[in-house]
C-alpha cells in the first residue's frame, strides 16, 4: 500500500506541474502560427514562460487544479479497493503539499473540505482488462473550462449556423459552435473531446474519455478522422485566438468518439479543456505498486522558451500604482498593456455575494479586485502564494458593477471578460477590466511579493479575500471606461466568421 500510494502521489504531482509533450508541441505550433507583437503572441509567450516555471518550481501550472479524475485499468483479481484508498491518501497528501488546491466544496452548505476529498471527489473510474499491469491515468480539468462544456440535442438551431440535423454535417455544426461559444472564457487555445450518441450521462463521459487520447493519434474511424481534421482546420479560422484576444490559433486538438443511441435521442456532447491540458498516466506493477513506465511522454519536447521579441506592433504599456484615480482609468483604452505595482485583493463568487449586502473589512476605494483563487501554503505565521492565475470573470457579472460603485473600485482583473452590465458600470463609474493570462499561475505568483493579510477564511482558501502586494503584474485592458469591449468585438467578428460554415460539407 505504501508504494502504491507513493506512485499515485507522483502521478498527481507530475500531472499538476509537468505538461505532457504532445501538448507542448501543440503550443509551439500555435506560437509559430501567431503574428509577432500581437496580444495573442504576448499571451503565448507568457504561457510558455509559465510552463517552464512550473517545471522548475515543481508547482501547479494553473492555480485551479480542477477535479482529479482517475481512469484505472486493472488485471483481473487486483484489489480495486486498495487502489481507491491509495488514491484518496495521495490526493490528501498532494493537497497538503500545495500540489493541488483544495477544491472540494459541499454543494448544500458551501464548506470546503480542505483536502480535496468529499462525496464524489475525486472521480475514479475502474475497468478490468487482460493485461498483466495496472494502467492509471489522471486528468486535472479546471472549473473555467469545465463550465464551457456543452451538450446539443439534435436537431437544433444554432446561432450563425442554422439548423443542425441528425447527421454528420449536423455534428460538424455543433462542434464549430462549441468552439465559438467558449470564446476566451475556457482559456483558449483549447482542446475539445466529443461524444456522439449515448444518453445525456454516457455522452458526456464519452466526451471526457476522448481527452485521455494523445493529440498526435489518428481516429480509427475514417469519417471521424475526417471530421477531426475539418474542425482543427476551420475552428482556427474563427479568429478567437489565445485568451479570446483574437488570433490565429483557437483550438489545439479535437478528438471524437461515438456510441449507439436511442431512436428518440441524438446527443452531441463536448468536453472543453483549456491550454493547460494536464493529463498524464503510468503503468504499475500490480504486485508492488511501483511505476514501470510513464505515458504521454513520447516524442520530443519542441516548446521553445525564448524571450519575447519587441516589435513595432507591440501595444502601449502603462504602469499603475494602486490606489488608482479615476483620471488614470479614463486615460486607458482597450489594447493597452498595464503593469501594476502595489496592493490588490482577491475576490471570487463567495466574496462578491457577501459584499452585496455587507461592508468590506478593507477600504477598496481606488483599489483592484483580482478574480483569483490561489494555491496558498502557510509556513509558521507567514502565508506564501504558490500559484495565482485568474479565474473566469463572467460568474461575477450579476454583482460586479454594483460592487465597483458601492466601494469605489477602479479595476477588476480576471479572464474571459464580462458582460453588458459591468461594461455600463465601468463607463458610468470610471473603471476598467484587465484580462490576465488564464492558467499562468506561476508567472503571476512570482509577481506577488507579499501576503499582507486575509479575510473570510470561512469561505475556504480559494474563496477567501487575500491581500496581495504585487510588482510587475501585467494584464491587458479589454474593457475600458469608454464603452469599448474587446470581448464583444471578438464575439461579433467570430460569429460573422462562423456563419461562413453554414453550408453543408459532409453529405
Amino acid at each position: 500500500m505504501e508504494k502504491l500510494q507513493e506512485s499515485m502521489y507522483q502521478l498527481i504531482v507530475e500531472t499538476s506541474t509537468n505538461l505532457p509533450k504532445d501538448v507542448r508541441r501543440a503550443i509551439q505550433r500555435a506560437k509559430e502560427r501567431e503574428s509577432a507583437g500581437t496580444r495573442s503572441a504576448m499571451a503565448l509567450d507568457t504561457i510558455t514562460n509559465n510552463i517552464k516555471m512550473a517545471d522548475d518550481n515543481i508547482s501547479p501550472i494553473c492555480q485551479d487544479t480542477g477535479m482529479p479524475t482517475f481512469k484505472v485499468k486493472t488485471p483481473v483479481g487486483v484489489n480495486q479497493l486498495r487502489i481507491k484508498e491509495a488514491i484518496y491518501k495521495a490526493v490528501e497528501q498532494a493537497t497538503a503539499d500545495g500540489k493541488l488546491r483544495p477544491n472540494s466544496v459541499d454543494s448544500l452548505f458551501g464548506n470546503n473540505s480542505g483536502n480535496n476529498l468529499g462525496a464524489g471527489t475525486p472521480v475514479i473510474k475502474f475497468e478490468q482488462w487482460e493485461n498483466d499491469y495496472i494502467d492509471a491515468r489522471l486528468i486535472l480539468k479546471g472549473g473555467g473550462c469545465e463550465n464551457k462544456n456543452i451538450q446539443y440535442s439534435l436537431p437544433c438551431e444554432l446561432e450563425g449556423l442554422g439548423r443542425a440535423g441528425r447527421d454528420l454535417d449536423g455534428i460538424r455544426k455543433c462542434l464549430m459552435h462549441a468552439v465559438y461559444q467558449a470564446q476566451g472564457q475556457g482559456c483558449s487555445a483549447g482542446v475539445i473531446g466529443v461524444g456522439i450518441g449515448g444518453d445525456r450521462t454516457s455522452g458526456y463521459e464519452l466526451a471526457k474519455e476522448q481527452l485521455f487520447r494523445s493529440l498526435d493519434d489518428e481516429n480509427s474511424i475514417p469519417e471521424l478522422r475526417q471530421l477531426e481534421e475539418y474542425v482543427m482546420e476551420n475552428a482556427n479560422k474563427l479568429g478567437i485566438g489565445t485568451m479570446g484576444f483574437g488570433g490565429e490559433t483557437t483550438l489545439l486538438g479535437c478528438k471524437i468518439g461515438v456510441y449507439h443511441r436511442l431512436p428518440a435521442s441524438f446527443f452531441v456532447s463536448v468536453a472543453y479543456n483549456c491550454w493547460a491540458y494536464r493529463r498524464l498516466g503510468i503503468k504499475m506493477n500490480p504486485e508492488t505498486g511501483e511505476i514501470t513506465e510513464w505515458l504521454y511522454q513520447e516524442g520530443d519536447d519542441t516548446l521553445q522558451h525564448e524571450a519575447p521579441q519587441e516589435t513595432e506592433t507591440a501595444q502601449r504599456e502603462i504602469v499603475l500604482q494602486a490606489p488608482i484615480t479615476e483620471d488614470q482609468i479614463r486615460e486607458l483604452r482597450v489594447g493597452d498593456v498595464v503593469t501594476i505595482n502595489g496592493m490588490m485583493y482577491t475576490g471570487r463568487d463567495a466574496l462578491h455575494k457577501h459584499l452585496m449586502d455587507n461592508d468590506c473589512p478593507v477600504d477598496l476605494n481606488g483599489q483592484i479586485i483580482y478574480h483569483c483563487g490561489p494555491v496558498v501554503m502557510k509556513d509558521g505565521e507567514k502565508w506564501t502564494i504558490k500559484a495565482a492565475g485568474p479565474t473566469t470573470s463572467i460568474r461575477e457579472e450579476p454583482y460586479q458593477g454594483d460592487i465597483m460603485k458601492k466601494f469605489g473600485l477602479r479595476a477588476v482583473i480576471g479572464k474571459g471578460g464580462m458582460g453588458a452590465k459591468t461594461l455600463a458600470a465601468l463607463k458610468e463609474h470610471g473603471g476598467v477590466y484587465l484580462n490576465a493570462i488564464g492558467g499562468a499561475a506561476q508567472y503571476y505568483a512570482e509577481c506577488i511579493k507579499d501576503v499582507e493579510g486575509v479575510d473570510f477564511m470561512q469561505f475556504g482558501i480559494p474563496e477567501a479575500m487575500w491581500h496581495l502586494r504585487v510588482e510587475g503584474f501585467k494584464a491587458v485592458v479589454t474593457m475600458d471606461s469608454h464603452g469599448n469591449s474587446l470581448h464583444a468585438d471578438v464575439d461579433k467578428s467570430s460569429l460573422e466568421k462562423l456563419s461562413q460554415f453554414k453550408e453543408p460539407v459532409f453529405k
